[in-house]
């Protein structure tokens, strides 16, 4: 309980009538800097509570007198960072491939733009970089299933492949496991990985290449180059959509799978898909 106020014999200040094991608290006042920044504080908080959105009430919140909002300013900036883009963007969608070639400034930005294009809608499918994964293309190479020109990777962005579009990229390949006997599978599939080098031991290589030469020259090349026009994939290289083991290459022969690309077309504007065309080619080296 408080002790009677009197002064302190040693200070000559008030106490404050509290004593604890003969201690005495004295009534000294609050140094005048904090006192000046405490009010300043307060100051600052009303007015911001007047400014800005506060509380809470049952129909909504004080929205301030200034109508501050975080997600408006944040639509201000996305808007604003559109707005500079666009003037960008347009110029890309206009121009020709070469002409943006030519100009290095607009040719940066239109590969920076198709590098953000590139990770936030390819990237799961095609991986980091264009790296590939088993069933979707590797991009960061130079073998191309359906050409490497810009208006190539263009038109399989635009259309996709085996997509609704109507004029979507489409190739159908046969399942020859119902074609071909057990000893005619073994030849052909020794005779194609023999054309990206794969050691083989046993091979039939007369029946092999008879069997590829009569059912799959027109669409894989007689080489195994590929040939884009038929999206047909190029077997002499160590590229392989979906693995060059033995077991991978006898599985597509046999019941070939028939991977889907969508059309983007319809999700990315004219300028955005250019860009995207100018950051693949470029990740591959293009033709």
């Amino acid at each position: 309980m408080p002790t009677k106020i009197e002064k302190d014999s040693v200070t000559g200040r008030d106490t404050t009538g509290h004593e604890w094991d003969g201690v005495k608290e004295l009534n000294n006042p609050l140094p005048k800097w904090w006192l000046y920044v405490f009010l300043a504080c307060v100051v600052f908080a009303i007015g911001q509570f007047v400014l800005y959105p506060s509380i809470p009430g049952w129909t909504g919140h004080y929205r301030g007198t200034t109508g501050f909002t975080q997600r408006g300013q944040v639509d201000q900036d996305v808007a604003a960072v559109a707005a500079r883009r666009a003037v960008y963007m347009d110029k890309i969608k206009a121009l020709s491939f070469e002409q943006i070639r030519q100009d290095p400034q607009l040719l940066n930005v239109a590969q920076t733009a198709g590098r953000i294009a590139f990770a936030e809608n390819c990237q799961p499918c095609h991986g980091a970089g264009g790296a590939g994964v088993i069933g979707y293309p590797a991009l960061g190479d130079d073998v191309w299933l359906w050409g490497g020109t810009y208006d190539a990777i263009q038109q399989t962005i635009v259309a996709g492949i085996r997509s609704e579009h109507p004029n979507a990229r489409a190739s159908q390949m046969p399942a020859f496991g119902a074609v071909l006997k057990p000893d005619e599978m073994r030849a052909v599939v020794d005779h194609v990985m023999a054309l990206y080098g794969a050691p083989v031991t046993g091979a039939n290589v007369d029946l092999g290449a008879k069997i590829y030469a009569e059912q799959c020259v027109t669409c894989h090349g007689d080489k195994g180059q590929g040939v884009t026009d038929q999206g047909g994939s190029r077997l002499a290289a160590r590229v392989h959509l979906y693995g060059d083991d033995r077991i991978s290459v006898e599985r597509q022969i046999s019941q070939p799978r028939m991977g889907m690309m969508p059309a983007w077309n319809t999700r990315l504007d004219a300028g955005t898909i250019k860009a995207l065309t100018l950051y693949v080619h470029q990740l591959g080296g293009g033709q």
